[in-house]
This record gives structure tokens, C-alpha cells and sequence, in this order.
């Protein structure tokens, strides 16, 4: 019944999306009331169907890892126990477990599970079972050899890491598919058991597979995508360099370690990048039609990608109930706000998260979240006291249905011994990570009584939603060919998300092929490669009515990534209102100067030199350089709404965040500015603020609010959540 439900919804809204653009600028006002909220009922529907899994009223449930299989199972009843009673309500096990599920190939042992199980039962503990292919066991890959990762030198992975397998591996998709159905027979009707996870953050952590398997796939893969090798050799442009082919049987995956001068053909690589984004997304809907034919529809199936998912695509399986992520933000790989904002992480991190991966099938969840000190970063600073806490109101204001965090006690041998879990080397002693779990979760069912369902968004905030468009092929394709050492595809699509945030907007994070006609402002931040169909839809969305802001980088190329046989930058020239004369970067030590509205800002990344049409308004130029007085952004009206090209790459985002309010003012659309560091968020009728500035702030919030937890005047990673 619930997929009759959901199917129906999604074809209704599927239609409502296809027409509402047209009938929003065409019918009467009531006319467009009623649509929109014949709509949102539908849209509403849909998501209810979506939610099965998780009830409203809870709002948010925590859990955390537990691996049985490394404790004397004479404590496992009294850790446990000990979950419970801090406050979690799930438990996830067996994700590294294959050598303890299938000790020898074909024979399973699943009393100790079944113990384990039983016990967390026993505490109202629910489960999330995990499917073990991240950890192939030894008998495998020594019976096997094949099923491993080549590595781009050539050498072959060995026992003893993790995602050490090549997802094109025929025997080891037979392998997995084998332990899979043996776990979901036995578990699927298993009323203890919530959900699935497949594998463990699906990647090869920065490794690309260079297995025959993987060469033979990719061949594959390209003789259905190209057909004929004449067509490849087109879109590769291998008339460049030599580099013809005459039958695919001549292509190797390119690898850069073995390359003397260069990159022939960037969009080979692109291909190899599409490709292994592919394979992985294949094997894991491989595991999950495993697990839908074998378990109840009581449970969900997810998986756990990076936040950083450089090499893969979490937006590929869709075919999962819902995709979720692991959040690590303090492991010496960022400076944050202010001096202590090492011990914090970036602001817009786990917000960036939550509306990346709810984007898939509206329902996400942290299946990682960060206990407190962890030992694979760069260094490995203790969190800010309170930063944990902090994370969690940060993941609970996002609007997930679970946090989930890695691990609940601190090893004791192996890889990860220096990372804190809830309790500490002794198994009994909560950490101050722990400490600060049990205090969100104590505050959450609080927060529980004071739910009221189907609270309406704030106007002033749905007024201000954002649609922010993503798209992995322009990541892809400007990483290999960068320009500038300085440039990166993810910071600058992140920075303009941070922008948004900043002004106190909430942010949907989606694809190209999404409509939006609902969003009163989209920003698309260095969409390299288009196509017409492309460009119209977004002169379209202009036209009716919506205001556009577009970044450097944008419309450069098609989606081969060639460059179009037309004037630099045509495909967006009439879209903007101007041209784009040309380029130019800076070295890093380097600062030249942009004026906008009587303000100097600092640039060196990238800035696109500008020539206005007729109409149109320059509202930044150049202070310096050769081309001092030329427009960096540019402002025009198309049809009923406006186009605004962004055309300089600041150093630190603050022109950006000014061109942004701006383009919201201009559009009549109020902006609440934040403190630099503060993120504010509206969900389920709560307003949640986190200060991840190493600063005391004071939120201005209405004199009319009711505050719940926390003060007005924040310190450095202090929460606020008022109705």
C-alpha cells in the first residue's frame, strides 16, 4: 500500500512540477492559491509516504555504533544498558563484521548477532543492521586475489584496510549479494530491526580502480554511452595530441600517474570520473534490491556516504529509501571563525550536509557524527567545550530524522584507538563527548512536549528560500583542468552557500534538472558546462518572475567540455546582459581590489573582466590592474525578474554575501544578516541558532519569543532554540 501511495504522489507531483511554472504567471490569484496548495497537499503526501520510517513526533532519534564482535560478550548486556540510560534510543551494528557473519565461504554464524540483538532489545534499544562489504574477510581475498583494487601504480590492494574491493568485481558482487541475502533472510522480518545500511561510506577514500574488471567495465561503459568509437574519439577530442583510437579495445582508464606531459583528453577523465561514480552507485543498488526482495517495508535501506565525496555520487542512488552522511567537522582540516575555530569546524559544514543529502527523497539523516577527539585528521585538536553539543542542535536543525555517531566505546587495539567514543578505555566512563550526547538527547524530549504538528514556515523566512544549484561533472571537469592552483569547484559552491546562510535564507541544494518555479531567488555558482535546452530554462525562470544570480565560470563549455565554436562565454551572453571580454587570476600572494557600493573587497582566485549591455546596471568594477574601471558584476531586468552575474572570486566571500543582500533587497525580499559564524535554522516550529564564532555574540531575536534552551547572548559553541 505504501508504495501504491508514494508511486501515485510522485506521478502527481511530477505533473504538477511539469505544468506550475506556466500556470503560476498565466491564471488569476486565486488560481494560484488553490495550485499551490493543491500542491504543497501533494508535495505533503508524498513526503508523509516518504517518513514512514520515523514518527513527527519524535522529530529526531540518536543512536550509536556498537561492535559487538570486538567486546567479551559477557559486557555487552551492561553496555547496552548503559546506552539506554544515557539516552540513546538505536543501536548499529555488524558494518565491519563479514570474517564473525561468514567465519568460512558458504557457512554463517549469526548466534552471536542474534545475542547482540536480543540484548538491545532487551534495552528498547532499536537496530540498524549493516551489510558487511567494506571489510572483506581474509579467506576471501586470498581465494579471490581478483576482487581487489588496483591501485594507479599498479600495485594490488591486501588484506587489512577497509573498501579495498573493486566494485566492478563480478565474484566479489556474487560474494556480497550471498552474505546480503543470508543477513536479510534472517533479519528481514525481524520487527527489532529499524532499518539497513549498505556498506560503510562507499568509496575508495581518494583511490581510483585501475582492476582489469574496472578496465573492461569502463570499455563497456563507454561503448554503450558512445556507440561507435567515431563518436568517442569526437567527444574526447582525441584529434588532439595523436591520440585516435580505432576500436574501443585500445582504451585504457587514464591515469594521471603514468602520464608524462599532461592531459590529452580532460573529458576522458571526466568519463573515468562518471564511470566510477557509476560502479559505485551500481553496487550499492545491487545490495539494496538484495535486501527490498528479502526484508519487511517496516525497514529502510540507506547508506552512509562522506560529506566530502570527491570520487563518487550520493545523488546516483536515488533508489534508496533516503542517503545519509558521516560528519567528522574537527580533524585539523580547517581553521573555521576566529582563533578557536579549529576546535569547532566551517559554520556552513553540516548545514551544506543536511540540504545536500535531503535533497534525495526529502529524508536524511547524520549516520556519523562526531563523539569528540578523533586520530586520522591532519592533527587532532579536543572540540571546543560544547561543540559537540553544538553539531547535534546544528544536524537536528537541518531537519533530520536520526544522528547516529561513531562509536560508543573507545577501542582499545586497532586502526582508530585515539578516537573517542561515548565512553572512555574503561567502558564505563562517560566522555565529555558522551556528556554532551546524553544532554541533547535529555533536551530533545523536552522539546518533544512542546511539538505542535504542521506548523506553516515563517513567511518572512519561506519568502527568502534559495534554491542552490550542484552539479558533480562541473566538479569533475574544472579540478582537472583548474586554471589556478587557488581554484576549487567545492569551496566556491560552498562559499555561496555559507553567503545565503549568512543572510538568515533557507537553502535547497538541487540538480539541474529540477524545476524552480517555487523559488523566489537561484543561485548557480561556476556551472561550467551547459546546453541550450540549459539556458533557456533559467532565462525562463527569469522571465516569470524569479531572480537569478550567476557566478564566474558559468557557460563556458558543453557537457563533452569543449568550448563553444562562438564568441567566449556566447552560450550566456544575452542571458547575463553583457559580455565576458575575458579572464585573468592572481598568484596566491597576490590581492588585487573590487569596489561595490563604496566598499573595497579583496580578490585572487578568479575574476571575469565584464562588458554591460544596453539595460544593464554594473554594480561592482575593478579598482586596479590593467583593466582598472571594467564591471565585476553586472545587474539587469529580464522579463519579470532580474539576472545578476557575479564575476570575481573573492578571497574571503564578502562581496558576495553584499552582491547577494542586495539582490534580495532589490527584489523586495527581507534579509535577517548574521554575525559572522552564527547559523540560524527553522524547523518543526523551533528556531535554532549555533554560534561557531570564537566570539560571545548577542542574537537579536523578537521580545515576543519563548526561549527554550539557552540565551540571547551566545558564547563560542552555544546554541539558542526559541519558538
Amino acid at each position: 500500500m505504501e508504495i501504491i501511495i508514494q508511486s501515485y504522489f510522485i506521478t502527481l507531483l511530477t505533473l504538477k512540477l511539469k505544468h506550475i511554472n506556466q500556470i503560476l504567471f498565466e491564471k488569476s490569484f486565486s488560481m494560484k492559491k488553490s495550485i499551490l496548495i493543491t500542491f504543497a497537499l501533494a508535495f505533503s503526501i508524498l513526503l508523509l509516504a516518504q517518513k514512514q520510517f520515523f514518527k513527527p513526533e519524535k522529530l529526531i532519534e540518536t543512536g550509536v555504533y556498537y561492535y559487538p564482535e570486538a567486546w567479551n560478550p559477557d559486557q555487552w548486556d551492561r553496555d547496552f544498558k548503559k546506552m539506554s540510560d544515557m539516552g540513546f534510543e538505536f543501536t548499529h551494528m555488524a558494518e565491519f563484521a563479514w570474517a564473525q557473519i561468514e567465519p568460512t565461504e558458504g557457512v554463517y554464524d549469526f548466534k552471536w548477532l542474534d545475542k547482540a540483538v536480543e540484548l538491545a532489545a532487551k534495552h528498547n534499544l532499536k537496530v540498524i543492521l549493516c551489510t558487511p562489504s567494506a571489510t572483506p574477510p581474509v579467506w576471501l581475498t586470498k581465494k579471490y586475489p581478483e576482487v581487489l583494487v588496483v591501485k594507479p601504480d599498479g600495485q594490488t590492494a591486501m588484506h587489512g584496510t577497509r573498501e579495498q574491493y573493486s566494485w566492478s568485481s563480478l565474484k566479489y558482487q556474487e560474494l556480497t549479494e550471498k552474505v546480503v541475502e543470508a543477513m536479510a533472510k534472517h533479519y528481514g522480518n525481524d520487527k527489532r530491526i529499524w532499518g539497513w545500511q549498505i556498506d560503510n561510506e562507499p568509496s575508495h577514500y581518494g583511490t581510483l580502480d585501475y582492476n582489469p574488471s574496472a578496465q573492461e567495465a569502463f570499455r563497456q561503459w563507454l561503448k554503450k554511452k558512445y556507440q561507435t568509437i567515431d563518436a568517442l574519439n569526437q567527444a574526447w577530442g582525441t584529434a588532439f595530441w595523436s591520440g585516435l583510437y580505432s576500436d574501443f579495445d585500445q582504451i585504457e582508464m587514464p591515469n594521471a600517474g603514468r602520464l608524462i606531459s599532461g592531459i590529452a583528453s580532460p573529458t576522458s577523465m571526466v568519463d573515468m570520473k562518471r564511470f566510477n561514480a557509476d560502479a559505485c552507485a551500481a553496487f550499492i543498488s545491487m545490495q539494496n534490491k538484495t535486501l527490498k526482495e528479502n526484508v519487511s517495508k517496516s525497514q529502510f535501506v540507506t547508506t552512509n556516504f562522506m560529506n566530502n565525496h570527491s570520487d563518487v555520487d550520493p545523488w546516483r542512488n536515488k533508489d534508496l529509501d533516503f542517503i545519509s552522511y558521516t560528519m567528522y567537522p574537527v580533524a585539523g582540516y580547517t581553521n573555521g571563525v576566529g582563533n578557536q575555530g579549529f576546535r569547532m569546524g566551517d559554520p556552513w559544514l553540516i548545514s551544506f550536509s543536511n540540504d545536500f543529502f535531503r535533497s534525495v527523497n526529502g529524508v536524511t539523516g547524520v549516520m556519523e557524527l562526531q563523539p569528540g577527539q578523533v586520530n586520522w585528521g591532519t592533527y587532532n585538536p579536543q572540540p571546543y567545550p560544547g561543540a559537540v553539543h553544538m553539531w547535534l542542535w546544528n544536524a537536528f536543525a537541518g531537519g533530520l530524522d536520526f544522528i547516529c555517531s561513531y562509536r560508543f566505546r573507545q577501542p582499545l587495539f586497532g586502526g582508530e584507538q585515539f578516537h573517542y567514543g561515548m565512553v572512555g578505555t574503561d567502558g564505563i566512563t562517560p566522555l565529555n563527548g558522551g556528556e554532551q550526547y546524553s544532554q541533547f538527547m535529555k533536551e530533545i524530549r523536552e522539546l518533544r512536549k512542546l511539538y505542535v504538528p504542521n506548523v506553516p514556515i515563517p513567511k518572512e523566512y519561506a519568502a527568502r528560500k534559495t534554491a542552490l544549484l550542484y552539479n558533480v561533472d562541473n566538479v569533475w571537469e574544472t579540478t582537472i583542468q583548474p586554471q589556478t592552483s587557488q581554484w576549487n569547484e567545492r569551496n566556491h559552491i560552498t562559499k555561496y552557500y555559507s553567503c545565503i546562510k549568512s543572510l538568515c535564507a533557507p537553502v535547497d541544494i538541487i540538480d539541474a534538472n529540477k524545476d524552480l518555479s517555487s523559488y523566489p531567488v537561484v543561485v548557480i555558482p561556476a556551472f561550467q558546462m551547459v546546453d541550450r535546452a540549459l539556458i533557456d530554462k533559467w532565462k525562463q525562470y527569469a522571465e516569470n518572475g524569479g531572480q537569478l544570480v550567476i557566478s564566474c565560470r558559468t557557460g563556458l563549455k558543453d557537457h563533452n567540455g569543449h568550448f563553444f565554436e562562438a564568441p567566449w562565454a556566447d552560450a550566456i551572453t544575452n542571458l547575463i546582459g553583457g559580455k565576458i571580454v575575458m579572464n585573468d587570476m592572481l598568484g596566491p600572494n597576490m590581492k588585487a581590489k573590487v569596489a561595490f557600493d563604496g566598499k573595497t573587497y579583496l580578490w585572487n582566485i578568479w575574476g571575469d573582466i565584464l562588458e554591460p549591455a544596453t539595460g544593464a546596471e554594473t554594480w561592482a568594477t575593478y579598482a586596479d590592474q590593467f583593466y582598472a574601471g571594467k564591471a565585476s558584476v553586472i545587474h539587469h531586468k529580464l522579463g519579470k525578474g532580474t539576472v545578476t552575474y557575479i564575476g570575481t572570486d573573492s578571497n574571503d566571500g564578502k562581496l558576495e554575501e553584499a552582491v547577494l543582500k542586495k539582490v534580495y533587497e532589490t527584489a523586495g525580499i527581507s534579509t535577517n544578516e548574521l554575525p559572522e559564524g552564527v547559523i540560524v535554522n527553522w524547523r518543526d516550529g523551533f528556531w535554532i541558532a549555533n554560534n561557531y564564532s570564537s566570539s560571545n555574540v548577542t542574537l537579536d531575536i523578537p521580545q515576543t519569543s519563548k526561549i527554550i534552551f539557552g540565551t540571547k547572548d551566545m558564547s563560542p559553541a552555544g546554541v539558542l532554540v526559541w519558538k
